[in-house]
């Protein structure tokens, strides 16, 4: 096997690592990547405004908005608007968003961090340097991306389909 094909098997084998914890995820628990991280933002700051997450989790303030209007609609947020301004608005898990918080499973990239951090300097700094080299050889070191090990979610989030 010539070596490029060997990278290209690692590659697919990634993307289907992502693709099948996404699938058990969504099962398990009944969301995505992106919506269990914007929940586990509004837990760890509870009354968080959504351009706040939007910034700290690197996903367009449009994305954030739909995602949050999703879990509102299931009832697991609520919105709050602020009464010495009204242009502000905090974001607070229900009860039930709660629940579903403490019973969901540890997002794919808290896992990858956890290894990758675990990895020497030395080593870290290839597989970054290794990383956006196979991204600019794909032509992809233009495209938004945010840090969520989750296939499609983000170009899913920005298209409004539902999620």
């Amino acid at each position: 096997m010539q070596k490029y094909e060997e990278l290209l098997l690692a590659l697919r084998k990634v993307i289907r690592a992502i693709d099948l914890y996404s699938k058990q995820l969504n099962k398990h628990s009944g969301l995505t990547g992106p919506q269990l991280m914007i929940m586990r933002e509004i837990d760890a700051h509870d009354g968080i405004t959504a351009s706040h997450i939007a910034h700290t989790i690197n996903l367009s303030p449009a994305t954030v908005s739909n995602i949050i209007d999703r879990l509102e609609h299931r009832q697991l947020l609520q919105r709050q608007r602020s009464n010495q301004d009204k242009r502000r608005v905090s974001l607070h898990l229900t009860e039930a968003g709660q629940a579903l918080l403490n019973n969901a499973p540890q997002p794919l990239q808290e896992h990858f961090i956890e290894k990758f951090c675990a990895l020497e300097e030395w080593e870290q700094s290839q597989l970054l340097s290794s990383m956006q080299r196979v991204a600019a050889m794909m032509d992809a070191e233009r495209l938004e991306a945010a840090p969520v090990l989750e296939v499609g979610s983000y170009q899913q989030a920005s298209t409004h389909k539902p999620q």
